[in-house]
């Protein structure tokens, strides 16, 4: 069964995810730097790490594979989540590919530049109910798939 990883300190769709994950009675995996305050069931699986510098990031790249789900912001993550042949989504549902995932990180490197020279302030577009129903949406077609695909 696929199971799901998600980069949980910053996720603003972990109610989302556990409703998708207790349909389909699949595994989830909560990485974070802090206890998490969420209900939990027998399948999710709450993984408190180290303060470290990615040490999230790492769990998660370490364990995620072939027909999970990866659900993060981080790029970086992203990116090897998907060099281990996990699926992986945003929080607003869209999904990094191999075919995009490049021009994200360039993009991420092209606003940090911006950033540190005062150009970019940062400021993150609002998260909307639109949103979460996308993702909502996005994460019932990843589940969907990685079943019939494991099936």
């Amino acid at each position: 069964m696929p199971e799901i990883y998600v980069d949980g300190d910053a996720c603003p769709v972990k109610e989302e995810i556990l409703k998708v994950a207790y349909r389909h009675d699949l595994t989830v995996h909560l990485v974070s730097n802090q206890w998490l305050r969420i209900p939990v069931g027998p399948k999710i699986n709450k993984v408190v790490v180290s303060d470290g510098f990615d040490a999230a990031d790492d769990w998660i790249a370490e364990k995620a594979g072939p027909g999970d789900i990866c659900i993060t912001g981080d790029i970086l993550l992203a990116g090897r989540c998907l060099e281990a042949g996990a699926t992986v989504l945003g929080a607003t549902g869209k999904a990094f590919t191999p075919d995009n995932i490049g021009m994200a990180i360039a993009m991420r490197e092209l606003k940090s530049q911006l950033r540190d020279m005062g150009e970019d302030k940062g400021y993150n577009a609002k998260f909307t109910g639109r949103d979460k129903s996308n993702f909502s949406n996005a994460l019932e077609v990843c589940v969907q798939k990685a079943l019939r695909a494991k099936g």
